[in-house]
């Protein structure tokens, strides 16, 4: 192409949304200049997820961020808890406390010295996160935006992968040249069906509640928290009744929120004037609400690709899989793809991957993906099953046990909003770049068990009492592989080093002697990937180094 401009990179991504920035931003990290393309001139401004999971929290401390955006969205001292009323004017039914985000603060701040929660989960919604990211990424010097701009062509070859951008406004073209691309563009990836992958999965739940095509429309209602809810504040809150049954987000923890309907036409947004009467049913009397935008959605989907890519071209977050919003899995989910993702890229542009690298990312993530998706889908479905009593708003002794019955069900649901075991619970068993050693914990989707059998999430440990950034174990651990020597015992780490060396692997040498850490790994000696998960571990240096190595690496 003659008449455009030619550029040169190592990594193109495509789609600019929380997924595509965080790989960036992991890049640059490691070193690695990419360019980021999105069709959108700036992120969205619409209410999305409200759920940081703790292992996202985590990756954002990694790029020294996590305390910056543990101070979007709800003043720090507005409760997190989820609240459930037969209306909003009406009976409170129940409520799962959790902590406000000074709260979360100050329990980090006493925690044990093995507590495995670092960094808790947050409620800043994704809008917020999103425009945060978007704003390092723009002042880092690794990073291209390229923000308002479409890729129309991609072609892979043999040595790299040449893209084709116009600017939608202008209507100028480049040409970028390539190592590698990755297709963050959402689940109707133009990156995915170039390649001709499909979603295989559940496209939804036909049930009566949280079941088919629902709207979040971002509304003001200042009158929610003056006249009914600013005495029981909550991050979440459910009108139950024989009526209906819909749930609403404190966006601002003033007057903004996020409110779900279910569709009520087959094709296009619903009426605002319909959506404003759905929640004054819901409060229980005529307020001023303002409509500010829609966004639909599909409750109950689960949805994974039959590939995550392959060669030079790869696929992460909703170009791979879609998730009904229900326990805020999705974002998370596509955080943690770009975490793996993100090293293996890297160790091929520096030269130190192996020839199978890349193809241990899809057999890492897929295996996650259908876990994570079919979890969300069981919190969809539960909530289907939450029967309630005709006479619930009745002021009668029908009525009182009606509610009484209720929120004792509803009390049931903690699980949905703290899957500890879905946050921080993956596992890469069975990967060929894992070296197994002893029987993994049973997979939960409610409890999380440290373990340091390989292919986990390190576990964690807090070094000093301070508790700040540079406390944790976390912190120190080097950007590409670091060895851990753990207690008295253990042996020198000379041959590892030498090994690692020769091969151009990154790798740091972290002696920790307390008996309680070691005790969280059982061995003496253990080596942690780049993305923070065990890959090897024993008591005594290899009798083959240089076979090691290369494993974790994707080698022979």
């Amino acid at each position: 192409m003659p008449d455009c401009e030619h550029h040169a990179v190592a990594v193109a991504i495509v789609g600019g949304g929380p997924v595509g920035l965080m790989l960036a931003l992991f890049l640059d990290r490691l070193g690695v200049k990419s360019v980021l393309f999105n069709i959108e001139t700036t992120t969205r401004w619409h209410p999305r997820g409200s759920t940081q999971g703790a292992r996202s929290m985590e990756h954002y401390r990694a790029l020294g961020l996590a305390g910056a955006i543990r101070k979007l969205g709800l003043p720090i001292d507005h409760p997190t808890d989820v609240a459930y009323f037969t209306r909003f004017n009406g009976v409170e039914l129940a409520r799962l406390r959790m902590p406000s985000a000074g709260e979360v603060i100050a329990a980090v701040a006493a925690a044990p010295k093995t507590d495995q929660v670092p960094e808790p989960i947050h409620r800043g919604n994704q809008m917020h996160v999103e425009r945060y990211l978007f704003d390092h990424a723009s002042r880092r010097s690794n990073i291209v935006m390229r923000f308002g701009w479409r890729v129309e062509h991609c072609e892979q070859g043999a040595v790299g992968v040449v893209c084709t951008a116009r600017n939608l406004a202008t209507g100028t073209s480049e040409q970028w040249h390539t190592s590698f691309l990755v297709g963050c563009d959402g689940g109707r990836s133009d990156i995915r069906r170039a390649l001709d992958i499909a979603f295989r999965g559940e496209a939804g739940l036909e049930q009566r509640y949280f079941g088919g095509r629902w709207f979040s429309t971002y509304l003001r209602a200042p009158e929610l928290y003056r006249k009914f809810l600013g005495h029981r504040l909550a991050w979440q809150y459910w009108a139950v009744n024989p009526e209906l049954r819909s749930t609403m987000i404190a966006v601002n923890g003033i007057d903004e929120f996020l409110f779900r309907t279910q569709a009520t036409t087959p094709d296009g947004p619903p009426a605002d004037a319909t959506v404003a009467d759905t929640l004054c049913r819901c409060t229980g009397e005529r307020i001023a609400v303002e409509i500010i935008a829609h966004a639909p959605w599909t409750a109950g989907v689960a949805l994974v690709a039959e590939r995550f890519g392959s060669g030079r071209i790869w696929l992460a977050g909703d170009a791979v899989h879609l998730f009904t919003p229900t326990g805020g899995f999705g974002m998370n989910t596509g955080i943690d793809d770009a975490a793996n993702l993100a090293w293996k890229l890297a160790a091929m542009v520096q030269g130190w991957g192996g020839d199978s690298l890349l193809d241990s990312y899809e057999a890492e993530r897929m295996p996650i993906a259908l876990r994570n998706t079919e979890a969300a889908r069981q919190l969809a479905a539960n909530i289907n099953v939450t029967d309630i009593d005709p006479a619930i708003e009745e002021p009668s002794p029908a009525g009182e046990a009606g509610r009484q019955a209720a929120g004792a069900m509803l009390s049931r649901f903690s699980e949905q909003f703290a899957s500890i075991g879905v946050q921080l619970g993956a596992r890469y068993d069975g990967s060929p770049i894992i070296a197994a050693d002893g029987a993994p914990p049973a997979d939960s989707f409610v409890k999380y068990v440290p373990t340091g059998v390989p292919g986990g999430r390190t576990p964690h440990a807090w070094l000093d009492d301070a508790h700040g950034q540079g406390s944790s174990l976390f912190d120190r651990l080097g950007r590409g592989f670091t060895l851990l020597r753990l207690g008295p015992r253990a042996p020198a780490a000379t041959s590892l080093m030498s090994a690692a060396a020769r091969r151009r692997v990154p790798l740091d040498v972290i002696e920790i002697m307390d008996p309680d850490i070691r005790a969280l790994y059982d061995r003496d000696l253990v080596i942690v990937r780049p993305d923070q998960h065990v890959a090897w571990r024993g008591n005594d240096i290899p009798s083959d180094c240089e076979r090691l190595i290369a494993r974790l690496v994707g080698g022979q």
